[in-house]
């Protein structure tokens, strides 16, 4: 099963860019994407509610902001839309789709790197989500959680590591809480599964030359249940186009799902 997610910073901007044409050709039975900054109503179009997937849109409260989507090449059983807090969902951050025997969430976390209301908002988020990751750790079923994190975990995962130390996505405290889902909870970053490189980014500033030298930040994840880590089979960062500010993750697991 190859799971794909993207943070498309625009999914009609990465449409114009050849997203979905990328899409037929890896041909994933899954992609997440986020920040989709578009309401269901404007993406009515084929390019955007492929004939082969089933497709669910979760907008955000305020126009062209955040935003998060699911294709999928199997139907769900069930689809959860909304966590029953309102800073997440009227901001549009979650949305599930359940199998049998797994399910598989696009989140948005947000950033705070805007200004320190933001911040604040990020870790009620981190808070509120804690109990859910854990559970899902210890779960009768499989989770996959696909998304943006807007959180490195070490050193390995961004190129200034020092000079990023007080900056949103690098603060201690959020590293540590990452670092709790992993070794507390038992979840585990599918990525470093087979790849424990340094300088394996999913995210590039716009400023100066940081696509060009790879000055980047890994805070793309598919974060899977425990059961899932012998599953990972393959994963991919596609650079070879870009859709967005963000680069595709790709995971293959040995998975077949029952539908």
């Amino acid at each position: 099963m190859r799971v794909v997610t993207l943070n498309a910073n625009g999914i009609r901007a990465a449409a114009r860019k050849g997203l979905f044409d990328w899409v037929t050709d890896i041909n994933p039975d899954i992609l997440c994407i986020q920040e989709t900054k578009a309401h269901a109503e404007q993406l009515t179009t084929n390019v955007f509610v492929p004939q082969d997937f089933h497709v669910n849109f979760i907008s955000a409260e305020k126009k062209g902001y955040s935003g998060v989507a699911i294709y999928s090449k199997h139907k769900p059983i069930n689809t959860v839309s909304a966590l029953g807090w309102p800073q997440l969902d009227l901001e549009g951050r979650w949305l599930q789709y359940d199998f049998p025997g797994l399910s598989v969430a696009s989140l948005y976390l947000p950033s705070g790197s805007a200004k320190e209301e933001r911040q604040t908002v990020k870790y009620q988020v981190m808070d509120y989500l804690t109990p859910l990751l854990q559970r899902m750790a210890s779960a009768d079923r499989e989770w996959i959680v696909c998304g943006d994190w807007n959180i490195v975990h070490t050193e390995k995962d961004i190129t200034n590591w020092r000079a990023n130390q007080k900056n949103s996505g690098c603060l201690p405290a959020e590293r540590a809480w990452l670092e709790r889902l992993f070794t507390e909870f038992g979840l585990v970053d599918a990525f470093r599964q087979v790849d424990d490189r340094a300088g394996q980014y999913t995210w590039w500033s716009n400023r100066g030359q940081a696509w060009a030298n790879n000055v980047g930040w890994r805070i793309d994840y598919q974060i899977i249940s425990p059961g899932l880590a012998h599953k990972v089979r393959a994963a991919h960062i596609y650079k070879e186009q870009r859709f967005s500010d963000h680069a595709p993750l790709i995971i293959d697991y040995d998975i077949e799902l029952d539908t």
